[in-house]
């Protein structure tokens, strides 16, 4: 069938709307119409050159809509069914899957971060010759096929284009404060970087009753969503001294949790000199290939601090999507927040513009 997508070819050059061909599913694997797609920072380290990646690629792995058709052997969704699309793909049987570590699994190395399908193969071609999804989703386009585990069946009167953001931003965001550092009542907590991820950061703090929920950022935009959303301090790091106004809000000691939402060596090495000792610093912003940081050995050992990383949220997307549906629909995550503007297909290269810009929110491109 044909489809309309935003297709990348190659780095600092814009996205290019045009028809592809899209095959049938095959065995496992599963149709969406999708009615919208969040435009996420790491599609932006593809576009920039920062990540590697084949091409041409259609972009794009933050995306809800409704499923058309199922490939044999399916069982988890059937046509009719709303779904968000996960961007990995799991296997459900490997020590990652079955310790509820999916983000973990070879499967997912070997599949979405090829930007292939589990075969290997893309189900994308223009003139006869393969396109790829990328993370196996390549939500920027109104139709994909993905892995079954790949798509996620939710509530159907849940609105799609706000819970498609719960495929990548928010499950990531809250995902890293209650499945990776399981954050407890009161506990302090420093947010740096107060984008779509660093947003869910803040709620999941708020979520779970967290004490002191320091918001940081560059942007005072930025910053006045994360008030909203339950930052009960906020700083403004270009203009205020980060390790001067902590000192004054939690004492020489630091926070008891710092999450890095933004990827910058100097961000996640703050993030480690803010954490008091016994405390954790958690990264979850995704760094460019190649970034590392400096830290002192001695001060982790000897203060017992720690640093751990966050992929996806530790989510286990068949069990947290729909919890996290709920939680949305409870009016317990603002989602609304999260989003500057809802565009089109067309739209695409604007939102990557206004991502350049610093702007945090979201753009979601309605289908």
């Amino acid at each position: 069938m044909k489809v309309t997508a935003a297709v990348f070819e190659e780095a600092g050059k814009e996205l290019v709307v045009q028809e592809l061909e899209l095959d049938d599913p095959k065995d496992g694997e599963v149709l969406v119409r999708l009615a919208a797609s969040g435009v996420c920072h790491s599609d932006y380290h593809v576009v920039k050159g920062e990540w590697g990646s084949p091409s041409p690629l259609v972009l794009g792995h933050e995306g809800a809509g409704v499923v058309e058709a199922v490939g044999p052997g399916v069982t988890t969704v059937e046509v009719g069914d709303h779904v968000v699309l996960s961007w990995v793909p799991y296997c459900g049987h490997c020590k990652y899957c079955n310790t509820g570590r999916p983000a973990l699994c070879p499967q997912v190395q070997e599949s979405a971060y090829q930007s292939v399908m589990l075969d290997g193969t893309t189900r994308l071609t223009r003139d006869g010759e393969p396109v790829y999804s990328y993370c196996a989703t390549g939500s920027f386009a109104d139709r994909v096929v993905v892995p079954e585990t790949g798509a996620i069946p939710i509530r159907k009167d849940a609105p799609l284009e706000k819970v498609a953001l719960i495929g990548c931003a928010v499950a990531t965001g809250v995902g890293a404060v209650i499945n990776t550092a399981k954050v407890q009542a009161g506990d302090t907590v420093l947010v740096i970087g107060c984008g779509g991820v660093g947003l869910s950061v803040v709620m999941g703090a708020a979520l779970v009753s967290a004490g002191k929920i320091i918001a940081v950022d560059i942007n005072d935009d930025s910053l006045a969503r994360a008030r909203s959303l339950g930052a009960t301090t906020t700083i403004n790091s270009a203009k205020t001294d980060l390790a001067d106004v902590l000192h004054d809000l939690v004492g020489p000691d630091g926070v008891d949790w710092a999450f890095e939402a933004i990827g910058l060596k100097r961000t996640i090495e703050t993030a480690f000199q803010s954490i008091r000792p016994g405390g954790t610093a958690v990264i979850v912003g995704q760094a460019a290939d190649g970034v590392t940081v400096e830290i002192d050995p001695l001060v982790m050992s000897d203060r017992e601090k720690s640093m751990i990383g966050s992929s996806y949220g530790t989510c286990h997307p068949a069990v947290d999507f729909p919890r996290l549906v709920d939680l949305f629909m409870e009016g317990k995550l603002d989602l609304d927040v999260l989003i500057a503007r809802t565009g089109t297909i067309h739209d695409i290269n604007k939102a990557f513009a206004a991502m350049g810009s610093g702007e945090a929110a979201r753009t979601v491109i309605a289908y």
